[in-house]
């Protein structure tokens, strides 16, 4: 056995380092302003109260597609780390399912054509992201530079519905998709490239069922805010991952309409 295939062999440790690049890159993406013409450090503001900042002077001009390209690299930062759990796991089992369990990386291209359906499934909420950004800028009801709601009203209503979708059913169903991997693997395995390219789809349309208005909160509290972002990515991973996950998801939904009501009060 030569060195390269001894290497290949540790099948889930390079798609896990695969992964890690992916969102390292991602990271660095965001950090660099995500082509928005300003570092994301200058777009970030700790507050709960985004509505109440002042506003700087100017407004962004870019194209539809860096906006849409923007959203999606802070999906994969986000949300990748989350579907982790699945992808490595589906490596596991696409070796020994494979026609030769001994072959050296046998799994490593399922794996990423699995990944590949997982990010598109967030693509197509970035291009509806991007387009609803591209109305309420126009509209006045976001910040021309800082990417933040303007207004409690509007500030108000989205962390109304993120609390409300916390707290129905249909947000309970995709989570247990999101939580379960190895449920999931049984339940909706297709054999082949093609079949892991499917099964990253359907994963990630539940999970884009699980999260798509916890993401919508980035529209309050500012769509490049760093703060924001992080928080919004270790919520998403206690939610996904933790034992109590579910029980703290339902607790958000209360602490979010709470938040709601502050916000209009205030």
């Amino acid at each position: 056995m030569t060195a390269f295939e001894a290497m290949l062999r540790r099948e889930r440790v390079i798609v896990a380092a695969g992964l890690a690049a992916l969102v390292a890159l991602a990271w660095w993406y965001i950090w660099d302003g995500a082509g928005m013409g300003m570092s994301a450090l200058a777009m970030t503001r700790a507050t709960l109260f985004p509505h109440r900042q002042p506003e700087l002077p100017g407004e962004m001009d870019v194209s539809v597609p860096i906006i849409v390209l923007m959203w999606w690299v802070m999906m994969i930062a986000m949300m990748t780390p989350g579907a982790a759990p699945l992808v490595l796991l589906y490596a596991r089992v696409a070796h020994h399912r494979s026609s030769d369990g001994s072959r050296a990386g046998a799994a490593i291209a399922p794996a990423w054509f699995l990944v590949v359906g997982y990010l598109l499934a967030w693509l197509l909420f970035s291009v509806a992201a991007a387009t609803a950004q591209e109305l309420l800028q126009p509209a006045g009801l976001l910040s021309g530079m800082m990417l933040w709601s303007k207004t409690a009203v509007l500030s108000s209503t989205v962390l109304s519905a993120a609390g409300l979708y916390q707290l129905s059913p249909l947000k309970q169903a995709c989570l247990a998709h999101c939580r379960a991997p190895a449920q999931f693997l049984v339940s909706h395995w297709r054999p082949g490239r093609i079949g892991a390219l499917l099964l990253g789809a359907r994963h990630g349309a539940y999970c884009v069922g699980c999260c798509w208005l916890l993401m919508a909160l980035l529209f309050v509290g500012g769509v490049m805010n760093l703060v924001w972002i992080a928080a919004l990515t270790l919520f998403v991973l206690v939610e996904k991952l933790a034992p109590a996950g579910a029980t703290i998801g339902r607790w958000s939904g209360a602490l979010l309409l709470v938040w709601a009501a502050a916000t209009l009060i205030v």
